[in-house]
């Protein structure tokens, strides 16, 4: 048996080689491990279109040390050993708990082709990730592939999609771990399929390059991910508004018809979407100007009604060699298309007909792009970009690229070099939004740029928001919606959407009308359906409909002072605004995946869990699952009572109840399915902000800043806001409150809304509190100031009192007996 030797030692890792391999294990962080593995002498080049190389070389102190078995390298945070007798890894927390650990004597297995790595799968682990793959949220004991494809009416465990995301969360009992192969060839990931006791996964060929992030709870995961590949950067605040889309709006006089109705119908909307019957044969950045006529002018007027125009820009370049077609012509000049291995222009057929496209690993090429985008912006005035059949999708009979194409390596960071397609295929979806973005950025540095992709890898967060593709209109498709939406949001894309009510066939109008419910807390709600379909704008099943789907539609735009802070707080630390419970609730009946028992439930922030009727088609009452802790009814603002104690559903439908720890005890309640909104919660504990309802993020709400306090014994929320639109928050321009509340034994209680943080004005003059959850009411003070005004409800045991906004902050002192429980519910 091969044994490895030490044959260098570095302040955060060591490098190990034998006759055949060498082995490079270096701590990043306490918490987060770079493993890279050679043939022979040599390690893979260290290039990354993953992991920036400020992270890839960043690094923390660890101390070497020596055991029977090999190697200890040991941080503030894990354990790394290295058996010298065969070179396998195992990674540990400091008190010897096993996180992660080679399931074979060997660092690495050979493939038929490529590689294979082999980790320990533990009975209880449960397996998240990966992107948006259409099925449950556990991806245990299930098999994937990983090669960006373009997936029109895709299935419920259809495999691969359009995304190629290397990462994936181990949980187990409330302990996490996370691990990142940051290698663009085709891959697998077999989480227990082959065997129940191995995580296998590998690639097709490149190198071997991973990162495991030790934890140990998931969010210190997720945020360790996002710090290594890139936090979303956060996007314009209308991006969180309401989305009109359709494949297409064919004529300016659609368009028109759509901006008057939406405002005549009161429904909150900020974006309309422009699909390919703007574009002039279907070729990128060109107007059609038969069917829009005048069509900057067209911008303008939409502008002027408080709309943002987003258009299509799909990468394929017409191949127009008389030199009327000016991408082409320039492209060419440029030597900006991708080749076959003979060196000819590699061409294939698309929606415009024949087409090349851009090889975006040149810099040069991506520069190209990006002055298009900028010549496109600057003549048409709209205002985001949409990047579609960006896997690349190719109408041949593979339906992407053939083998022969070959692309140039030309950037930063990369040794020149030209390699196939197979190595590039994964990152050219992910390259076409980098290169959209920094052409906005050099168009208007101090916008912040949208940019939507439908295909991407690790680190594409950095570049644009995303949605899951081209879904059907189905009760499925809605279920499979959530699970997508989440998975996406544990691998980086904070800001995720699904096309609501479904893109391909039609939505029929309960459907409809329940997809919208749902999806207006989904972080971005964009309606969108296919050429032919029904049409799905909110108005056309009847007022009834109608009435319903306005309401949910402003009930998030009541919201979006909430869901703006935690946009804000997505780009600094990567946590999703969309969350699963187990997210939140990691220690939740002993570590039990709550998601497991309650797949269609799901968190926005730490503060709303959502909790949809699981089978729309399937009507009857439901069970909702509440985690630990109290809970208010979002609706009415009354505290739940129940005494059921949440039981899990096993094989052949046997159950049990789950922990009986009564700190991390779960309950349910018995929901009967709603036509006019969907079961929403607060948790107690919880400080919501909000406004009255505004028709678009371009107008200024009128009223207070309104503050829900959900009572317990402490309460906490925080707000930010800024101008939406520019960057100069990154100098001040932004405000940002701490609330806080506690509630006494004694029936005092105190509020404290802290000093302003940034030097950005508030649109408000007032602040309303309401305090849920009080039983009784006795007096109320407010520092500085002296005493207000309040009023109590008895009946809905609520309290709610108004006080002057002030930048300097205010602490109201009252007196009020706290409510500690609720009548368990029938």
């Amino acid at each position: 048996m091969t044994r490895f030797a030490l044959s260098q030692r570095f302040a955060n890792g060591v490098q190990c080689v034998s006759d055949t391999t060498m082995i490079e294990a270096r701590a990043l962080t306490p918490s987060l491990w770079r493993i890279r593995i050679g043939e022979g002498a040599t390690l893979p080049a260290d290039e990354s279109w993953a992991v920036p190389a400020e992270r890839r070389h960043a690094g923390t102190t660890v101390t070497i040390g020596e055991s029977p078995q090999g190697l200890i390298l040991r941080s503030a945070a894990s354990h790394l050993h290295i058996a010298t007798a065969t070179g396998a890894i195992t990674i540990e927390d400091t008190e010897g708990r096993l996180i992660l650990a080679d399931a074979q004597d060997a660092p690495v297995l050979p493939g038929r082709t490529g590689f294979v790595l082999a980790k320990r799968l533990s009975p209880d682990t449960r397996l998240f990730g990966l992107g948006d793959k259409p099925g449950r949220l556990d991806l245990r004991q299930r098999s994937f592939a990983q090669w960006t494809t373009d997936s029109y009416a895709f299935e419920a465990g259809q495999d691969p999609l359009y995304k190629d995301i290397p990462f994936f969360i181990g949980y187990e009992r409330g302990r996490s771990f996370g691990v990142l192969l940051d290698n663009s060839w085709r891959k697998f990931f077999d989480f227990g399929v082959s065997d129940p006791e191995l995580i296998r996964f590998g690639a097709l060929g490149g190198p071997i390059d991973y990162y495991v992030m030790t934890g140990p709870t998931p969010a210190e995961v997720v945020s360790a991910y996002g710090w290594l590949t890139g936090l979303p950067p956060l996007p314009p605040k209308w991006a969180l508004g309401y989305h009109h889309s359709r494949y297409s709006y064919q004529t300016r006089k659609e368009v028109r018809k759509l901006a008057r109705r939406a405002r005549e119908k009161r429904v909150p909307s900020d974006v309309i979407w422009l699909d390919l019957h703007v574009l002039n044969e279907r070729r990128a950045f060109t107007i059609d100007e038969t069917a829009f006529p005048k069509f900057r002018s067209l911008v303008e007027e939409l502008h002027a009604e408080k709309f943002r125009i987003v258009m299509i820009a799909d990468l394929h370049i017409a191949h127009v060699p008389d030199g009327t077609y000016q991408p082409y012509a320039t492209g060419l000049a440029q030597d900006a298309f991708v080749h076959t291995e003979h060196g000819t222009l590699y061409i294939d057929e698309v929606w415009p007909g024949p087409c090349v496209f851009p090889d975006f690993t040149m810099t040069t090429a991506r520069v190209w792009w990006g002055d298009q985008v900028i010549g496109s912006v600057t003549e048409t005035g709209v205002d985001g970009i949409w990047n579609d059949m960006n896997e690349p999708a190719v109408f041949n009979t593979l339906g992407t690229f053939r083998p022969e194409v070959r692309h140039r390596i030309a950037t930063e960071g990369f040794a020149p070099r030209v390699a196939p397609h197979a190595e590039i295929h994964n990152i050219y979806g992910m390259l076409n939004a980098k290169a959209t973005r920094e052409g906005l950025l050099r168009m208007a540095p101090d916008r912040r740029p949208f940019v939507m992709m439908r295909a991407s890898y690790a680190g594409g967060q950095r570049y644009g928001v995303t949605w899951t593709g081209d879904n059907v209109a189905t009760w499925e498709h809605l279920r499979l919606s959530t699970a997508m939406l989440l998975n996406l949001g544990l691998s980086g894309f904070a800001f995720a959407g699904v096309n609501l009510g479904g893109f391909v066939g039609n939505s029929n109008p309960d459907l409809l009308t329940r997809w919208l419910q749902v999806g207006m807390f989904n972080p971005i709600a964009d309606n969108h359906s296919d050429l032919g379909t029904a049409a799905q704008e909110p108005w056309v099943d009847g007022k009834a409909h109608l009435h319903i789907r306005r309401a949910a539609i402003e009930t998030r735009y009541r919201l979006l002072p909430y869901l703006y802070t935690l946009a804000e707080d997505a780009s600094r630390t990567g946590l999703p605004l969309m969350r699963p419970l187990f997210l939140e609730f990691p220690e939740a009946a002993g570590g039990f995946a709550l998601d497991r028992q309650a797949p269609t439930q799901f968190m926005v922030g730490g503060a709303l869990m959502v909790a949809p009727p699981p089978y729309g088609e399937m009507p009857g009452a439901f069970d909702v699952l509440l985690p630990p802790g109290g809970w208010y009814d979002f609706w009415t603002g009354a505290r739940i009572g129940t005494d059921r104690i949440a039981r899990i559903t096993g094989n052949s439908g046997t159950t049990k109840e789950l922990d009986a720890d009564p700190r991390q005890q779960c309950h349910v309640i018995r929901r009967e399915p709603e036509a006019g909104r969907i079961a929403v919660f607060a948790r107690a504990g919880a400080i919501l902000p909000s406004h009255d309802v505004i028709q678009s993020t371009a107008e200024t709400p009128s009223g207070p800043l309104r503050l829900a306090i959900y009572a317990d014994t402490h309460c906490s929320g925080t707000l930010y806001d800024d101008d939406g639109e520019t960057h100069a928050f990154r100098d001040g321009q932004f405000l940002r409150l701490l609330f806080s509340a506690h509630f006494a034994e004694d029936d005092s209680f105190t509020v404290t809304i802290s000093r302003q943080e940034g030097k950005y004005a508030p649109w408000w003059s007032e602040i309303e509190v309401t305090i849920h959850g009080l039983e009784t009411f006795g007096t109320l003070a407010v520092k500085p100031g002296g005493k207000i005004k309040a009023g109590f409800d008895a009946d809905a045991r609520s309290l709610r009192f108004t006080l002057p906004a002030t930048p300097e902050g205010v602490t109201i002192s009252g007196t009020g007996r706290r409510q500690k429980s609720a009548p368990p519910e029938d």
